[in-house]
């Protein structure tokens, strides 16, 4: 296909899948030869009402391109993590509260988003994943994880956090990871008194496990009321491919007296990565 020459396509079914993503890579290096694609849902599903979970799920897809009848996906594996409530309920809900208007933006709470983030660093093969859940301080928080493929394949936690430093919401985030195992995450941020706009945070590899230890830094400010719910419906980051540090994020926002929304795409670069 990336040759332009004539390309094939697969298709499986998965019965009762609450939005399945593909894991993306990040970086030059590709997983082992063989090994399948991991892919990730959130547990509940908003359509049986079930909006809290303690596991992320784990689907593994391998592709036999020469031999379709080779081809299958085994899961879910369920993985346990720490407990949490989409936000708002999930999707297609009123859920951020805006300055000067009723009208609430929706959160797309129940699932994981864009992206879920591959990287290999030497022998080392790691998954990012975030989603949207409910703070105990009424707001809205980005939960946020890091898988560790074992050699057999297995997908084990390593480590999870959920960013939430006030009763605000930072929500509907997008991660990445550096080319020495930083992950920083963009994220929409807004609250009663806040138009939403665009957030970014981060961790250096060696900082403590479940800690975004780099804080809060703005892309963009709102500067005014969205009038319709549906907010977005994803940010987005890439890694920089001339340099594998440096992290793109593509995010809205509504300018002031604007009837539709701007995009705002900004760069970082994480701390010792050059």
């Amino acid at each position: 296909m990336l040759k332009g020459e004539a390309a094939t396509e697969q298709c499986v079914i998965i019965e009762n899948v609450n939005f399945l993503n593909n894991a993306d890579i990040d970086g030059r290096n590709l997983p082992p030869a063989g090994a399948p694609n991991v892919m990730m849902a959130a547990g509940g599903t908003q359509l049986d009402k079930i909006l809290e979970a303690d596991t992320i799920d784990v689907w593994q897809f391998h592709v036999d391109w020469k031999n379709p009848a080779n081809t299958k996906v085994t899961g879910p594996e369920k993985i346990r993590v720490a407990p949490y409530h989409y936000l708002c309920d999930g999707q297609l809900t009123n859920c951020v509260p805006q300055p000067g208007t009723d009208r609430r933006l929706d959160a797309q709470g129940d699932k994981i988003m864009a992206r879920l983030v591959y990287r290999r660093i030497g022998n080392r093969e790691s998954i990012v994943a975030v989603h949207s859940v409910n703070t105990t301080a009424g707001g809205g928080g980005v939960r946020w994880y890091e898988f560790r493929i074992e050699k057999d394949r297995t997908v084990r936690l390593h480590q999870q956090g959920t960013y939430a430093s006030d009763g605000l919401f930072r929500w509907m985030a997008s991660p990445a990871i550096d080319r020495l195992g930083n992950i920083g995450i963009g994220y929409s941020f807004g609250g009663p008194s806040t138009f939403a706009g665009q957030r970014f945070a981060a961790r250096l590899a060696s900082d403590p496990p479940g800690q975004l230890t780099l804080g809060e830094s703005v892309l963009v400010e709102g500067e005014d009321a969205q009038t319709v719910m549906r907010w977005e419906d994803y940010t987005q980051t890439a890694i920089d491919p001339t340099d594998d540090c440096t992290i793109w994020y593509v995010g809205d926002y509504i300018k002031k007296g604007a009837a539709s929304y701007s995009s705002r795409i900004g760069a970082f670069r994480l701390p010792g990565c050059r």
